[in-house]
C-alpha cells in the first residue's frame, strides 16, 4: 500500500495535463462572449468530451465536420479537436489546427495563450525544440499568473538546453526579492530554478543563498513543503560536495521524514555525521533508513553504511553481522530482480498494468494508478512514475484499444455487408409487387384525360348555372318520373286527362327546379373540391411513379456504391490491423526493455553494494587475524 501511495504522489505532477488540455481547448475562445450550444452534433461531441470519452468525441466531431453539421460552432470544434489531438501526442497536427485558426484572425491575446498551451504540452511530452518554437511565437505578456508560468516554462527549456546563463538572465528579473519569507505560486519554482541555474552556471554562493531562502521559508500546503524539501536536499548535498558536513547537517535537518526526499536526506545526514567523525550519530538516520523499502537506492546504501558505522565505533562483531545480513539481503534482492526481469519479458508487467488500471477510452488523461501483483513490483514504482514510461505505456494502451476498435469495425462491416445483401434482396422482391399495385404511365394518362373531361363538364355546368347537372340519384329518379308523367299525359286526349293532373305536374316540376336551385351552390363547391382531390391523387400517383422509376434506376447504383465503400473499408482495416498489432508488439518490447533496463541498473547497484560489503567483511577478518597474531606475538617470551 505504501508503494502505491508513493507512486500516486510521484504521479501527482502529471495530473495537471488534464487542466492543460481543457485550457488549450478553450484558449482561442476565451475572449468570446459565452453562448449556449446551438448545434446538437456539437453538443454530442461535448458530452463525450466531458465524459472523458475522447476517442468517441473526436471521431464524432470529425464526422459532423465532414457533413457540415456544426454551424455556428465550427471554430469551437476546431479548438476542441486541436486539444484532443494534443492529448494523443499529435502535437504537429494540433499545432497546424491552432496555426490555421490563428491565421484566420484570432486576437493577439488569444493567439498568445494558444501558443503557450501548445508549448507546455510539447514540453511535457519531451519535444523541447518544438516547445521552444511555440513559446517563441508568443508576442506579448500573458495575463495574470500565466506570465509567471510562461517564464518558468521558458527557463526550464533553457536549463534543458544547458543554457544556464540564459536561464539566470531570464529569471533574475522575476524571482522574488531577497528576504522573501513565504513560498507561493509559480514564483517559488522560478526562484528554485534560478538557484539551480546559478549553481550550474558557476555562481554557487548566490545560487545557494537563493535556495536557502526557499528552504527556510514558511509553507502553507503540500506542494510548497515538497519544494522546500527539494531545496534543502540540494543544499545539503552541495555542502557535502564542498566538504562542509556541519552545514550539510543543518540543511538536511529541515527535510521532513515523511517527504519524498526523506530517504536521500537521511542518507546524506548520516554521511555528514560520519565526515564529522560522529559514527554514533550517523547510526541514527542510517538505522531508520535501512528498515525502509529496499526499492530505493538510498535504503540499499544504508544497509552497508550501518555496519560501516559500527566498525568505526569498534563494534566489529556487530559490523560483521550487519555486513553479512546485507550480503544475504542483496543476494535475495538480486534473485527477486531476476524473477521480475523474467516475468517482465514474459509480458506479465503489461498484462498486470492493463488489468489493474482498466479503461475503455484512449487519451492523455489516463494514468497508471496501481501496480500489478508480481515479484519485486516495488522496484518498478520509480520507473512507472517517469514521464518516458508513462508516455510509452499510454501509447501501448492506445494501440491496444485501437486494435480492438479496428476488430470491432471489422465485425460491424460484416454486419453492414449482410444488411446490404438483405436490402438488395428485399428491393428485388418488392419492386415488382409495388409496380403491380401502382398505376402505370398509360393508366395515369387515361385518368388525366377523364379528369380533363370532368373538369370541362363542370366548367360548362357552372357557366350555364345548370342545377340539373348537379342532381343526385334520387333527384334524377324524380326527374325521370316527371318526364314519364308528361309523356303519359301528352298521349291522352284532353278530355281524357284526370282533372288537375297538369297543375299537379307543373307544381312537382317547380318543386324540383326550386330544390335544384337551392342546392346548386353547395353542389358546385363539392364537385370542385372533389375534382381537386382527384387531381391531387393523380399527381401523387405520378410522383410515386416517378419515385419508383428513380429508385429502379438509382438504387442498384447506390447498392454498388455502398458495397464498394464496405470493400474499401474492409481493405483499409485489413491493412491497418496488422500495422497496429505490429506497433503494439514493438511498443511492448520497448516498454519491457525500459523496465528491464531499470532493474538491471538496480542489479548493478546491488552488485556494487554487495562487493563493498564483501570487501568490508574481508577487511574485518584481516584486522581480526592481524589482531590475533599481534596478541600471540605479545604472549611469546
Amino acid at each position: 500500500m505504501a508503494r502505491v501511495v508513493r507512486l500516486r504522489s510521484a504521479l501527482r505532477s502529471l495530473g495537471g495535463a488534464a487542466l492543460l488540455l481543457c485550457a488549450a481547448a478553450g484558449a482561442l475562445a476565451a475572449d468570446e462572449p459565452k453562448r449556449g450550444v446551438e448545434s446538437p452534433h456539437y453538443g454530442d461531441g461535448l458530452f463525450h468530451f466531458y465524459q472523458e470519452q475522447y476517442f468517441s468525441a473526436i471521431t464524432g466531431l470529425m464526422v459532423s465536420q465532414h457533413f457540415d453539421r456544426l454551424a455556428p460552432h465550427a471554430d469551437d470544434t476546431e479548438v476542441l479537436r486541436g486539444g484532443m489531438l494534443l492529448s494523443y501526442g499529435m502535437h504537429k497536427e494540433a499545432g497546424e489546427v491552432f496555426a490555421r485558426l490563428i491565421d484566420q484572425g484570432a486576437a493577439a491575446p488569444v493567439r498568445d495563450r494558444a501558443w503557450f498551451y501548445l508549448a507546455k504540452i510539447r514540453y511535457q511530452r519531451g519535444y523541447l525544440a518544438d516547445a521552444q518554437a511555440a513559446i517563441g511565437r508568443i508576442a506579448g505578456p500573458l495575463p495574470g499568473d500565466l506570465e509567471e508560468d510562461r517564464l518558468l516554462l521558458q527557463a526550464n527549456l533553457l536549463i534543458a538546453a544547458a543554457d544556464y546563463a540564459g536561464a539566470v538572465k531570464l529569471l533574475s528579473g522575476v524571482a522574488e526579492p531577497k528576504g522573501a519569507s513565504k513560498l507561493g505560486g509559480s514564483a517559488a519554482y522560478l526562484r528554485f530554478n534560478l538557484g539551480v541555474a546559478l549553481i550550474k552556471s558557476g555562481d554557487v554562493a548566490q545560487g545557494s543563498a537563493l535556495l536557502d531562502q526557499i528552504g527556510s521559508a514558511a509553507a502553507t500546503d503540500e506542494e510548497q513543503r515538497a519544494l522546500r524539501d527539494r531545496a534543502n536536499l540540494a543544499l545539503g548535498f552541495a555542502a557535502l560536495a564542498k566538504q562542509q558536513p556541519q552545514q550539510a547537517k543543518l540543511f538536511l535537518e529541515r527535510v521532513r521524514l515523511s517527504s519524498l526526499q526523506a530517504n536521500k536526506a537521511l542518507l546524506g545526514y548520516g554521511w555528514a555525521a560520519a565526515e564529522l567523525k560522529q559514527p554514533k550519530q550517523a547510526l541514527v538516520p542510517w538505522s531508520e533508513l535501512a528498515q525502509r523499502d529496499p526499492s530505493d537506492a538510498a535504503v540499499l546504501e544504508a544497509r552497508i553504511a550501518v555496519p560501516y558505522a559500527y566498525a568505526e565505533l569498534g563494534a566489529r562483531g556487530q559490523a560483521l553481522e550487519r555486513y553479512n545480513q546485507a550480503i544475504v539481503a542483496f543476494d535475495a534482492e538480486t534473485q527477486s530482480l531476476d524473477s521480475s526481469i523474467a516475468s517482465i519479458r514474459a509480458g506479465t508487467l503489461l498484462t498486470g498494468l492493463l488489468e489493474r488500471n482498466p479503461g475503455s477510452h484512449m487519451g492523455w488523461f489516463w494514468n497508471i494508478r496501481s501496480l500489478p501483483a508480481m515479484p519485486h513490483a516495488g522496484h518498478l514504482a520509480p520507473l512507472l512514475a517517469q514521464h518516458d514510461f508513462q508516455e510509452a505505456f499510454k501509447n501501448y494502451r492506445d494501440l491496444q484499444l485501437l486494435t480492438h476498435n479496428l476488430q470491432g469495425w471489422a465485425d460491424k462491416l460484416g454486419v453492414f455487408g449482410d444488411m446490404l445483401g438483405n436490402r438488395r434482396k428485399a428491393f428485388a422482391e418488392r419492386l415488382p409487387q409495388v409496380r403491380a399495385r401502382t398505376p402505370q404511365h398509360t393508366e395515369l394518362a387515361a385518368l388525366r384525360e377523364r379528369r380533363d373531361v370532368l373538369a370541362a363538364e363542370l366548367a360548362q355546368a357552372v357557366a350555364a348555372s345548370d342545377g340539373v347537372a348537379f342532381q343526385d340519384a334520387r333527384q334524377g329518379e324524380l326527374l325521370a318520373r316527371l318526364a314519364s308523367a308528361r309523356s303519359a299525359l301528352a298521349a291522352l286526349p284532353v278530355d281524357g286527362q284526370p282533372a288537375g293532373a297538369q297543375d299537379r305536374l307543373r307544381l312537382a316540376a317547380g318543386v324540383m327546379t326550386w330544390d335544384l336551385a337551392q342546392q346548386y351552390p353547395q353542389r358546385v363547391h363539392q364537385a370542385s373540391r372533389a375534382l381537386r382531390g382527384i387531381e391531387a391523387q393523380i399527381d401523387s400517383a405520378g410522383q410515386r411513379d416517378a419515385a419508383l422509376t428513380r429508385a429502379q434506376r438509382d438504387e442498384p447504383a447506390r447498392f454498388e456504391a455502398f458495397a464498394a465503400r464496405i470493400a474499401q473499408l474492409e481493405q483499409r482495416i485489413q491493412t491497418l490491423t496488422p500495422r497496429a498489432v505490429a506497433l503494439a508488439r514493438e511498443q511492448q518490447e520497448q516498454i519491457q526493455e525500459l523496465a528491464v533496463a531499470e532493474l538491471l541498473q538496480q542489479k548493478q547497484r546491488l552488485a556494487a553494494y554487495a562487493m563493498q560489503a564483501r570487501f568490508a567483511v574481508a577487511q574485518l577478518y584481516d584486522r581480526a587475524t592481524l589482531a590475533n597474531h599481534e596478541a600471540g606475538d605479545a604472549k611469546q617470551p
